[in-house]
């Protein structure tokens, strides 16, 4: 899948700062590395679906980030956190 950049929302980032632990670097650092995706559901426009990326940050720790995959092939990011203990078996080495 190709992923041109990132779109943010600051309702988006705050929500994953304060809920989540999670840096927008992080999330960017997945999906510029090698994660795994998953279509999650069909989008409200055709062709702009909803993924999910399993992958790892620099650093090591392990996420699943979940976006909306533009036409313009940029990721519209909607939420992200840390993968879930099935995540991580399943995924884990992303």
């Amino acid at each position: 899948m190709e992923i041109s950049g990132t779109i943010w929302l600051e309702d988006v980032v705050d929500k994953l700062r304060r809920k989540h632990n999670v840096e927008p670097g992080e999330v960017e650092e997945v999906l510029s590395g090698r994660p795994s995706f998953r279509r999650i559901e069909a989008g409200h426009v055709r062709g702009e679906d909803l993924y999910a990326a399993f992958g790892r940050t620099e650093a090591g720790r392990p996420l699943t980030a979940y976006f909306v995959h533009k036409l313009t092939h940029q990721a519209l990011i909607v939420s992200a956190r840390t993968m879930t203990r099935n995540e991580k078996r399943l995924y884990g080495k992303n």
